[in-house]
């Protein structure tokens, strides 16, 4: 597509792991040209992470790449660093998660960098704040979930803090360093000039917290865990029916009194002045799941779900994640592709969910390492074709 969003954009992908490639992949998606620099012979440590794939490429690794290429240095070379410097010249944005004072001790702070290209945007990506007393920290999605209060808000009310399924700190963090840098790629279109952006993992940690942040802000104690449910709408969460589980949303009292009366039958939960309003059902939140959940389970889910919609109730069944993959629903969207590794073996890839003018963005498959270095380490070091 000749009208990519940031076609003509040049960035220089120094991280590794998750939060800064993934950064620098949503900048690929929306067209720019991202070379991933990477150690001569590992490369990122995700390739070694996850399902191997072709190649010895993996899951982990295909996660966070697409829409990039790859060349390998060795910044502790110091033939290497210039070959990096003169693509900085460059580069409009240049992405890193180096420990603090990593980078300058190479020459390749931002302090220096920004005087060779003064338009560069530099990206800092770190576990902690890089200006306070744990700068030198690694940052571990794991270590911020649990640091962060975030283990503490999720799991069922009976058992112990419990990590989110997925590395959510490191996702979050990673689509706001985009956010930043693309901000920052507006300005510098008026000003010519680049910044120097920095984003901490804990600092993510707890904007993620939310409302639930500042529900303990004014509790001054932590919110109870209620598992799938919601905390303060009832009935709002996950039920059994007879062949599995749905998610069932009643956000509201004329939702409610609909559930009783068109879906379940049940005129008598629907009248009853301990339920009448959220407030009062969330008072009451037992005795109504104790009435709720073995009439809900009475039914399946194919009858219960056109039920509920035809009552104005959001719900849907609750899937595997293979189920949702490979169902009619996602593969009609174009969310998931299949290309061709190097290897000569077919390797899924994820679309970026955005749709342009009604289209979904290219995607090119994550490189193999050092795939493109006869491409783009010329003796001059420039981006090339």
């Amino acid at each position: 597509m000749a009208d990519l969003p940031l076609l003509g954009v040049k960035v220089l992908d120094l991280s590794r792991v998750l939060a800064g490639p993934l950064s620098a992949m949503v900048l690929g998606d929306l067209g720019a040209d991202v070379i991933k620099v990477e150690r001569p012979g590992r490369g990122d440590d995700t390739r070694d992470w996850g399902l191997p794939l072709a190649a010895g490429d993996t899951t982990y690794f295909y996660g966070f790449n697409r829409n990039k290429r790859s060349i390998t240095l060795d910044l502790a070379n110091e033939s290497d660093r210039r070959s990096l410097l003169q693509l900085v010249k460059e580069a409009d944005v240049l992405v890193e998660n180096f420990k603090a004072g990593d980078m300058e001790r190479f020459g390749l702070g931002y302090d220096h960098l920004s005087t060779i290209n003064p338009r560069l945007i530099y990206c800092a990506v770190a576990g902690y704040d890089r200006q306070g007393p744990e700068a030198a920290r690694p940052g571990y999605d794991l270590v911020i979930q649990g640091e962060s209060g975030l283990m503490s808000i999720n799991g069922e009310a009976d058992g112990p803090p419990l990590k989110l399924g997925i590395a959510a700190v490191d996702l979050f963090t990673g689509m706001s360093a985009a956010q930043a840098m693309l901000a920052a790629l507006f300005q510098a279109q008026r000003t010519g000039k680049g910044r120097r952006i920095d984003v901490a993992l804990h600092d993510h940690g707890i904007a993620l917290s939310s409302y639930y942040g500042l529900e303990a802000l004014l509790r001054q104690a932590d919110p109870p865990r209620v598992g799938s449910a919601h905390p303060s709408i009832v009935p709002y969460g996950v039920f059994e029916a007879a062949d599995g589980p749905l998610v069932i949303t009643v956000g509201n009292n004329e939702q409610y009194r609909n559930f009783c009366l068109k879906v379940l039958k049940r005129p008598d939960l629907a009248d009853d002045p301990r339920f009448a309003t959220n407030v009062q059902r969330a008072a009451n939140r037992a005795v109504l799941l104790a009435a709720l959940e073995p009439e809900i389970a009475r039914h399946r889910r194919a009858d219960l779900l056109p039920a509920l919609a035809q009552a104005g109730i959001p719900a849907g069944e609750v899937k595997g994640l293979h189920e949702a993959l490979s169902g009619a629903r996602t593969q009609q969207s174009g969310m998931v592709g299949s290309y061709e590794h190097p290897a000569g073996e077919p390797v899924s890839v994820l679309s970026s969910p955005w749709r342009f003018d009604g289209e979904r963005l290219p995607v090119r498959r994550p490189p193999t390492l050092g795939e493109h270095n006869a491409d783009l380490l010329h003796p001059d070091g420039a981006f090339s074709k």
